[in-house]
């Protein structure tokens, strides 16, 4: 596959904005104040995780934003406005939690590693998004919630994300109070990996994107799936699976230069096979 030289710059007063460099696509929300999850931002987030997932130069994917808001979830005012259709919204709300739904699946299945750099506030399906992507890296300043039980929303596939990364009474405690917890919290509770200073954001996560780019790319895509898919599994099943897994790695051509590169102490040359 072709290796693209720069990746679209979305017009800059739409929902999100797209930039490609040195192996990592840095795709961010640019909907200020509220970044909302609208049906056209979750479309441009879903076309720039596409387009990572079909160009080999994309090593990594950034998800940021613009703002004192990572995101606020889903554009209440824009669901609301649905209430005056014929079937009093129904159809528009199904979409736009299939739309959502498929969203965050993308981004657990996706071949690239992806990783949240949150700098604000992330409630709702904001904070779904957070816990969607495989590192999550915040500032000091950063706070999370999921906050729907406050208007008679419970927050139920925000859920399903915060299950599978939190242990169940933190996400509970979430999910039921609706309050806001802070980024030292966030990381106590498994939500995000990392807490830093505001100013070292950015140079942080990019220092952890780079170095995933740097690994081989059909490795971290065979390992990434397997990791997910063996969650699921029982004990037993997710053994036979991570083997066999294994197996296939140590016959792929990357894993034989990587190994020959460390015995021969040598940096490998990564062929992508």
């Amino acid at each position: 596959m072709a290796e693209i030289v720069a990746i679209r710059q979305t017009v800059a007063e739409g929902p999100v904005t797209a930039q490609f460099e040195g192996g990592v696509l840095r795709v961010t929300l640019t909907n200020p104040p509220a970044n909302a999850l609208s049906l056209a931002a979750m479309a441009d987030l879903q076309s720039e995780l596409d387009r990572g997932a079909n160009d080999a130069a994309v090593r990594a994917i950034v998800i940021a934003a613009s703002g004192k808001v990572f995101s606020g979830g889903h554009d209440l005012k824009e669901m609301n406005a649905h209430r005056a259709d014929a079937d009093g919204g129904r159809a528009f709300f199904e979409k736009t939690f299939d739309v959502c739904s498929r969203l965050m699946q993308s981004i657990v299945r996706h071949p690239r590693p992806v990783i949240a750099e949150v700098d604000g506030i992330a409630t709702a399906a904001g904070c779904q998004l957070v816990a969607s992507c495989d590192l999550a890296i915040a500032s000091d300043r950063a706070r999370f919630g999921v906050n729907g039980i406050d208007v008679g929303l419970f927050c139920s596939t925000p859920g399903v994300a915060l299950a599978r990364g939190l242990k169940p009474k933190h996400a509970m405690e979430m999910l039921l109070t609706g309050e806001m917890i802070d980024a030292a919290t966030a990381r106590e509770f498994g939500l995000v990996n990392r807490v830093v200073p505001p100013e070292y954001l950015t140079q942080v996560v990019t220092k952890y994107a780079q170095t995933i780019a740097s690994k081989s790319p059909s490795t971290i895509k065979l390992g990434k799936e397997a990791f997910y898919r063996q969650a699921e599994m029982g004990l037993a099943e997710a053994y036979d699976y991570a083997a066999r897994v294994m197996v296939d790695n140590m016959l792929a051509r990357d894993a034989e230069e990587g190994i020959s590169a460390f015995i021969g102490k040598r940096d490998p040359k990564w062929t992508g096979e």
